[in-house]
């Protein structure tokens, strides 16, 4: 069974566009919620303590803040 992925992403982003892209070559699927255009996302990131996206958040593993291809690379089987 494949793990659940969520990514919360927002427009203009270097390192959301950066983080898609990585997953997206390792062909990990993942559900995106951008905060631009869903901005219920943005309060429910601030309520966890977050202040920046992306943000990746996946079943059994710690979320990862930001472009951290090391960190990723955990979450391709």
């Amino acid at each position: 069974m494949k793990q659940s992925i969520t990514v919360f992403t927002k427009n203009g982003c270097i390192q959301c566009k950066m983080t898609k892209r990585f997953l997206n070559e390792h062909d990990v699927n993942f559900e995106e919620h951008n905060i631009n255009t869903q901005p219920q996302y943005l309060q429910y990131l601030k309520q966890q303590g977050f202040q920046s996206v992306p943000v990746v958040m996946a079943a059994d593993n710690n979320p990862i803040v930001g472009f951290r291809p090391d960190a990723l690379k955990k979450l391709v089987h």
